[in-house]
């Protein structure tokens, strides 16, 4: 199995090709297809590279799907016994992020991700059918 360890947002996160993760928003439109610079470590079936930190050349393409918000998060704070009470609530931004293509060291092609374009029309079409079928 091929994956590699990124860094962004101040965290570190396994991807492999074909990936969808959620991140520490960035400041990109949906539909932009970036890379990601900071490997840690990649590897495949056969070998292992770990960087010192980074490893140069290695990069992860992406491409941003949609940016989003998490959960709401309930901050409640209670001091017993003096009648206060607060309760605050928080959503993060995020982005979601799709993993299409790792490169090793010195921009060796990895991993790829699967063809998904044709799956997703036939998918959409599956669902008009059952649409019409009800009506």
């Amino acid at each position: 199995m091929t994956f590699a360890v990124i860094k962004t947002g101040g965290k570190q996160y396994k991807v492999s090709a074909n990936d969808t993760i959620r991140i520490e928003k960035l400041d990109d439109e949906a539909g932009k297809k970036f890379e990601f610079k900071e490997v840690l470590l990649t590897t495949d079936n056969t070998t292992t590279e770990i960087g010192s930190p980074m490893i140069d050349g290695a990069y992860v393409e992406a491409e941003l799907l949609k940016q989003a918000r998490n959960d709401k998060v309930i901050i409640f704070k209670k001091r017993r016994r003096q009648n206060s009470r607060r309760k605050r609530g928080h959503r993060q931004h995020v982005s979601i992020v799709k993993i299409l293509k790792i490169y090793g060291k010195s921009g060796k092609l990895l991993a790829e991700a699967k063809n998904t374009t044709v799956e997703k029309k036939t998918s959409e079409k599956k669902v008009e059918a059952k649409v019409t079928a009800k009506k």
